[in-house]
């Protein structure tokens, strides 16, 4: 079978792709590596298990804790939190490992499996390689090796998570948000109620949108992925800002009180100003992927702050963060990695830390967020062509070198070959859209016709 686990867990249509039987089967496997560690040292091996609202997570919960427990291990089910509260609760509880059920920005129908290991750190390919071994080899009839009688794990929910999760949100802000009236859009998703909980406990005046989940509508024309009813909220209650999440909320976007979209890059930008300025910006460098905007790099060298890009997906910008000791790093989609405060993309947190900077500076995000200047990028996915020769085409490397002498100092391509699909993405990025859209078809047409 081919590999199961992709750039963040588990994923597919619940009941089609991700059934019960595997969440279940995969919830022994991960057992079998992630806990124990915690057996040998003589304590009985805990999981925390979260959820987003979605219908789905319900049954594959059910399945989860079932094989968790047939596993021997305890579980504490913290019911519909967001990702990042499942991975703080399973750091600061000392639990063995954690499990999150979401499909993150993906359509209701979706769901995924997202593990975490003690800390509450995702998972290396090593772990999830060996997570899905295990799985396979029972999967095909090699029996599990099953506790009974007291061996078996207890199941308790732990409604005290909520708590406990907001509580750390509002503990590290470093000031408070009192007088300023804010638009949540929760995406009908899992920070429904923590998000909401956390602003106003903060002293923001808040108005929601997308948090009345019924299992049904998370996503839908809401939060991150489709920010117009946040855009006309803030100009219509006069809102100093906009907050986006997606359906687990380890991602946020931005809103400024003209209706003008703040994206990851720009919401880095702002937070790094801010980290520096307190000291708390280790090294004076944040990381980002390759696929950030080349202005938010010249935002960066011209506020004397180091660029450090990494592949594309936030548990790749994590690895570089805790190689070297990096305090913020992130993505243009909104998942930012502040690692003082957490072991994964967190959006409340990031947005909370957002308004606290304008809160604090006295300066709209607007202003703030202009200390970059996105240069216009045209991306086009060429599908149907052999990714793997991207690097080893003489054409195609030719034809990069001529539009990057075209392009100069002020902006740059990029190819990447897609991780799941047989297509490659080609992304140019020029002072001007029209000359971004020019070189970007042209170089389509190369990979159409040299890789097809």
């Amino acid at each position: 079978m081919g590999r199961l686990f992709g750039t963040d867990g588990v994923r597919g249509v619940a009941n089609v792709d991700l059934t019960a039987e595997m969440a279940l089967g995969l919830s022994v496997a991960a057992a079998h590596v992630l806990a124990e560690a915690g057996t040998f040292e003589g304590h009985r091996p805990v999981a925390v298990v979260g959820r987003d609202p979605r219908a789905s997570g319900e049954f594959l919960e059910a399945a989860v804790v079932a094989g968790l427990a047939s596993a021997g291990v305890d579980v504490l089910r913290v019911g519909v939190l967001p990702t990042p509260a499942v991975a703080y609760l399973t750091g600061s509880l000392g639990a063995d490992l954690g499990v999150m059920l979401s499909a993150s920005h993906n359509a209701m129908p979706d769901n995924g499996i997202k593990f975490f290991a003690r800390g509450g750190h995702k998972l290396a390919d090593e772990l999830e390689g060996r997570i899905e071994a295990i799985y396979d080899e029972h999967r095909t009839g090699a029996p599990w090796d099953r506790p009974t009688g007291s061996g078996v794990g207890r199941v308790r929910s732990y409604d005290e998570g909520f708590d406990r999760y907001v509580a750390h949100l509002i503990a590290v802000l470093p000031n408070r948000l009192d007088g300023m009236k804010i638009v949540l859009d929760e995406a009908h998703g899992a920070a429904a109620r923590v998000s909401p909980e956390a602003f106003t406990r903060a002293g923001a005046e808040i108005v929601t949108i997308g948090a009345e989940p019924d299992g049904l509508n998370i996503n839908d024309g809401c939060g991150s992925t489709h920010l117009g009813k946040l855009k006309a909220a803030v100009v219509e209650h006069g809102a100093a800002l906009g907050i986006a999440h997606d359906g687990d909320a380890d991602r946020c976007l931005a809103v400024d009180h003209t209706g003008a979209e703040v994206d990851g890059d720009q919401i880095l930008a702002v937070l790094a100003l801010a980290m520096k300025e307190r000291g708390a910006l280790r090294s004076d460098t944040v990381v980002a992927t390759v696929m950030s905007n080349l202005g938010f790099k010249l935002a960066m060298e011209a506020q004397g702050i180091s660029l450090v890009q990494a592949a594309v997906g936030d548990r790749y910008v994590l690895e570089e963060m805790k190689q070297h000791g990096y305090a913020l790093g992130g993505e243009q989609s909104g998942h930012v990695i502040i690692l003082d405060h957490a072991t994964t993309g967190d959006g409340t947190l990031t947005g909370l830390m957002l308004a606290a900077r304008v809160a604090q500076s006295g300066r709209t995000l607007r202003e703030l967020a202009s200390v970059m200047e996105r240069l216009p990028q045209v991306l086009i996915n060429v599908p149907d062509v052999d990714r793997s020769r991207v690097a080893s085409s003489a054409d195609l490397a030719a034809a990069v070198g001529e539009a990057e002498r075209e392009l100069g100092a002020t902006g740059r391509v990029l190819l990447r070959p897609s991780g799941t699909e047989p297509l490659v993405r080609v992304m140019v990025e020029a002072a001007d859209i029209d000359q971004a859209r020019s070189v970007a078809g042209r170089l389509a047409d190369v990979v159409k016709s040299a890789l097809g």
